[in-house]
């Protein structure tokens, strides 16, 4: 709980309380007045964020709405900032370039050439979302999405190992404007939308999975339990139901009808039961923009010529000194997490390996960047 009591500690100093750490794990706040209002607290305050609290502390976590109320406190202020990361040591020099380039680009159906490496700088987004799955049980988290706005690449991997190096540099340094020209511009919000849309619903699923295998365990669980306890019912009721069918007389009739109806009953109620559970397991999914980071970064910017067959067509790479890490290739159509790239014959689209998959309906391969909606042969529309 060290990082939650150290973000609570600066938005409490921001918002001019007076705050001393106070162990085991807490914070002794000495609260103005508009906070203790908005807060609902005394002057004097004890928060405690671990297992054991201080005397008298009051108990702060990730459950609860604690993070809605520290949120609100800062409203927009911090969500965006920009920042350009200064290496301390003159740019590294690469040796074998070709070599890099081989472990990052897979191009089984196209070549490529290394046209040059030159010193840039990448102008790259970072971009956190928080995700609230609610059904049985509730489930919160915050997922990080990384682009490099000069090349198009996702840089996933690049961002694993640029976050704990900017949460240990404490030095912040706004970009200079000359920094900011060589970057070249941003995206506008239609691209942007584009790329960010589906790499973030494909994160939040990877993300939910362990939530949505055990909502799915307990459904399970509860269907089966109603099912064996109207099932013993029914067949109960379908016994004395049987038994009656070789005798006669009004109260066999009567007892027929009562049995019935019970059988009604009880399948009216299995069935109501049932739709208990579905709206009880019902999943609800919301995914608001949490914070975002425009880094601009010094690279070694990789020009590199991709041919299929007659055609051929430049792109970029990047390889990132700060983390020593060559980025993914860009791509055209996909989420472009994997490495292995396909090119197209009609437009040298760069795609990755499913953006050019047979048909499921005609078995043709075709460009999912050229026809994006449906197989240009039979119509088959993409699901």
């Amino acid at each position: 709980m060290g990082e939650l009591r150290d973000f609570v500690s600066d938005v409490l100093d921001i918002e001019g309380s007076a705050v001393e750490a106070i162990e085991p794990d807490g914070l002794e706040v000495l609260a103005p007045e508009p906070l203790r209002t908005s807060m609902g607290w005394p002057e004097l305050v004890r928060l405690g964020f671990g297992a054991e609290l201080p005397a008298g502390a009051m108990a702060v976590g990730f459950e609860g709405d604690w993070l809605d109320r520290f949120g609100a406190l800062l409203g927009d202020r911090g969500r965006w900032a920009e920042r350009q990361f200064v290496l301390p040591d003159p740019m590294p020099r690469i040796a074998y370039p070709e070599r890099l380039l081989d472990h990052a680009l897979d191009l089984p159906n196209a070549i490529w050439r290394l046209h040059g490496v030159s010193t840039a700088w990448a102008r790259c987004l970072l971009l956190a979302f928080r995700y609230t799955a609610v059904s049985d049980e509730k489930r919160e988290g915050l997922v990080w999405l990384g682009f490099n706005q000069g090349t198009g690449a996702v840089i996933d991997d690049v961002l694993a190992r640029l976050r704990p190096l900017l949460a240990a540099d404490t030095e912040w340094q706004a970009p200079d404007p000359d920094v900011r020209h060589a970057a070249g511009p941003a995206w506008d919000a239609p691209t942007l939308e584009g790329r960010v849309r589906p790499l973030l619903k494909h994160r939040v699923r990877l993300e939910m999975e362990p939530f949505l295998r055990t909502m799915r365990r307990h459904l399970d669980r509860d269907r089966n339990r109603i099912h064996e306890y109207h099932n013993d019912l029914h067949l109960a009721a379908q016994k004395r139901l049987a038994s009656l069918a070789s005798t006669s007389g009004e109260k066999a009739e009567s007892d027929r009808k009562r049995e019935m109806l019970r059988i009604t009953a009880i399948e009216r109620e299995y069935s109501a039961k049932l739709d208990d559970l579905r709206r009880n397991y019902a999943l609800r999914v919301t995914i608001a923009w949490a914070q975002g980071l425009e880094l601009f970064v010094p690279v070694q910017r990789f020009e590199v010529l991709v041919k299929r067959r007659k055609g051929e067509r430049p792109i970029r790479i990047d390889w990132h000194p700060t983390v020593r890490l060559m980025e993914s290739p860009p791509t055209d159509w996909g989420l472009g997490l994997e490495r292995t790239r396909l090119v197209c014959d009609d437009h040298l689209h760069i795609t990755d390996a499913a953006g050019q998959s047979p048909c499921i309906s005609c078995g043709r391969a075709w460009c999912r960047a050229c026809h994006p909606t449906a197989c240009p042969r039979c119509g088959q529309a993409i699901t």
